[in-house]
């Protein structure tokens, strides 16, 4: 009788419900966390599944900048495992005609959020697998019909929770869409004859450093040395803001205190700063899809 026992136990426990596998569940708004807004989506996910992983990459956006919120997505999401999820409200067209999707990247990312441009730099960056529109009949938190202005909390935290649960597969979402997202237009990085192109995606926000879309690799193809002088030009529109010779380092503490230089970020990309000071609010420069540098010799 007791060698049954063994047997027994395992018959039981093959029976139980096996729990599916959750993916990591990563929140962007520009909320702040002043109110409850935040823990509200976050009370959704955890009503959804409460052995999600969840975290948050910012909710500092600054309001309504779907610029802001589409880089911020791109600087953050490869370094995350395949199968996560992002859930990015950056919505001023809350409760317009303004389609709500999934984005599922050639990466294995999904990005829960509305067509609105916040997309474009993740669909360049990791590429469009494909987007499904999310369909409100199912996939809408319960009795929150009469709401038409927190899709945050009633939608995308609900969908993407859903999403990172394994409560639903991506093919649930809702009906397919084309392969391709709402974009927004910007200076992509190029060379061309001498002369490195490219944008100012963002600030370094706290240091008020410069930085761009030119990656290191498009940088030495004008064979950079250390201490070399390079004309930087950047403009808004058509409007020149900065036009100076700076010096490209490895290190601040190559020039002296207050003077400015050329530098490559941790993101492996081109920067501007003053060693320390604050380049942006010396010069008056600012970031966005309009923001435009040149670096040449």
């Amino acid at each position: 009788m007791k060698a049954a026992y063994p047997v027994l136990i395992c018959l039981l426990l093959t029976a139980l419900p096996l729990s599916a596998k959750t993916n990591a569940l990563v929140f962007q708004s520009d909320f702040g966390e002043k109110d409850g807004a935040v823990a509200s989506m976050r009370g959704v996910a955890y009503t959804v599944s409460p052995d999600l992983h969840m975290f948050d990459l910012t909710h500092e956006i600054p309001t309504f900048d779907i610029w802001a919120a589409a880089y911020r997505l791109n600087q953050v999401a490869s370094y995350w495992p395949a199968g996560t999820v992002f859930v990015s409200v950056v919505d001023p067209g809350v409760g317009t005609n303004r389609r709500s999707v999934v984005l599922k990247t050639k990466s294995g990312h999904y990005f829960v959020t509305p067509d609105n441009g916040t997309l474009t730099l993740v669909a360049d960056e990791l590429g469009v697998a494909a987007v499904r529109e999310i369909d409100e009949a199912v996939n809408r938190l319960k009795n929150s019909e009469k709401s038409y202005t927190f899709h945050g909390r009633d939608v995308y935290a609900y969908t993407g929770a859903r999403l990172a649960a394994g409560v639903i597969k991506f093919s649930e979402v809702g009906k397919k869409l084309p392969a391709k997202v709402r974009r927004l237009s910007y200076e992509i990085a190029r060379h061309d004859d001498g002369t490195i192109h490219g944008n100012i995606p963002i600030l370094d926000v706290h240091y008020g450093n410069i930085w761009t879309n030119v990656s290191r690799d498009l940088f030495w193809e004008i064979k950079p040395d250390v201490l070399g002088k390079f004309r930087v030009k950047i403009t808004h529109g058509d409007k020149v803001i900065y036009d100076e010779k700076v010096p490209f380092v490895n290190t601040f503490g190559q020039v002296k205190l207050g003077e400015p230089v050329i530098y490559i970020n941790d993101l492996l990309n081109v920067a501007i700063a003053i060693n320390q000071g604050d380049f942006a609010a010396v010069h008056g420069i600012e970031s966005g899809a309009d923001w435009n540098i040149t670096l040449s010799r």
